[in-house]
């Protein structure tokens, strides 16, 4: 398990710049996310909307603890086949995956990429026995589950906020709009705290396999590289796939911006206290969907959330095979005790 006696500096900074790397990417990637509802409604700026997502995003991981890093850290693979190479690789491929997938505009999972990677690396390292399977349903499951409540929510908030201005004049639109900073916020403080935290425990992962730590801990330096990487890529932010979401799907007004806002705050931010992994690309998309289902079934384009879906189903073996050619080249520069 231990990589080379000569090299624990080098593949320390390997770890660590491809960690911030797939952060940095992951913040860029679903910007998209917090962002796409705000601007599409006019709620705000582009430009102030990211920079709200990001100042949130930084926040995120010190306000919410570290559940979800455990989770990925520590239940996904065998301890015994967590080499530096499985890290390495899997961080490589869910990076690539996201800048493939940024580049075509397909707004895809970093939480699906990161898995997928972990899975294919490992299964080189040691086989499907390497594999923590009860890690994996509870990451399936939290996967699986959340765009569903993300959908039902999403619809019954849109369906109690139309009750609620059945009478209201034009001026309830300003006051959406300004509701949105306040569910923008929510969504990014957990979108950070979710997110930032799968690359936690990945550098957790790769301290532990090095030899810097004797157990998986997670020290407090690597939340704050984390959750700068990711805010720092939510600042810059994806615009194609902010055009994705905020467009395709149908019109959004401010009602809509804020019911899925609202809708993704609720799901990501328990999920985040309850150590569940999910992808906020998934839960936005549907928060969006529900919203505009409440209203009218007809006006979302539900051949967009299709396209959507056979992207997220692509992503895990994409990246397990992705991983596959990056682990045997880590272990052929590091050596197989890496």
């Amino acid at each position: 398990m231990a990589a080379h006696a000569t090299t624990p500096l080098v593949l320390l900074a390997a770890l660590l710049i491809l960690a911030l790397l797939f952060d940095f990417l992951n913040g860029f990637h679903d910007s998209a996310n917090i962002v796409a509802t705000m601007i599409a409604s006019q709620a705000m700026s582009a430009r102030g909307a990211l920079l709200l997502a990001a100042l949130a995003n930084l926040a995120g991981p010190f306000l919410l603890g570290v559940a979800v890093a455990h989770t990925v850290g520590a239940e996904v693979i065998l301890p015994a086949a967590m080499t530096i190479s499985v890290v390495l690789a899997a961080l490589a491929a869910a990076s690539l995956w996201n800048l493939v997938t940024w580049y075509l505009g397909i707004p895809v999972s970093s939480s699906h990429a990161l898995v997928g990677g972990l899975v294919g690396a490992a299964f080189l390292e040691a086989g499907g026995s390497s594999i923590q399977v009860a890690g994996i349903v509870k990451i399936v499951i939290a996967l699986l589950l959340s765009p569903v409540l993300a959908f039902v929510a999403a619809v019954a908030v849109m369906a109690a906020t139309r009750r609620l201005l059945r009478d209201a004049t034009p001026r309830a639109g300003i006051a959406l709009s300004r509701l949105q900073i306040v569910t923008a916020t929510a969504l990014a403080l957990g979108h950070g705290a979710n997110d930032a935290q799968k690359t936690i425990g990945m550098i957790a992962i790769g301290l532990l396999v090095l030899g810097y730590t004797q157990t998986f801990t997670v020290p407090w330096w690597s939340i704050a590289l984390s959750a700068a990487a990711i805010a720092l890529g939510t600042a810059l932010g994806g615009g194609r796939i902010v055009r994705t979401l905020g467009a395709r799907f149908y019109h959004i007004r401010p009602i809509h911006g804020f019911a899925a806002q609202f809708s993704s705050a609720i799901v990501i931010l328990g999920a985040s206290l309850a150590g569940g992994p999910v992808s906020s690309t998934q839960v936005v998309s549907m928060t969006i969907a529900g919203a505009g289902a409440a209203e009218r079934p007809a006006k979302v384009r539900w051949a967009v959330l299709g396209e959507l879906a056979g992207a997220w189903v692509l992503t895990v073996p994409a990246a397990a095979l992705l991983a596959m050619p990056l682990f045997l080249l880590a272990r052929a520069i590091i050596g197989t005790g890496g």
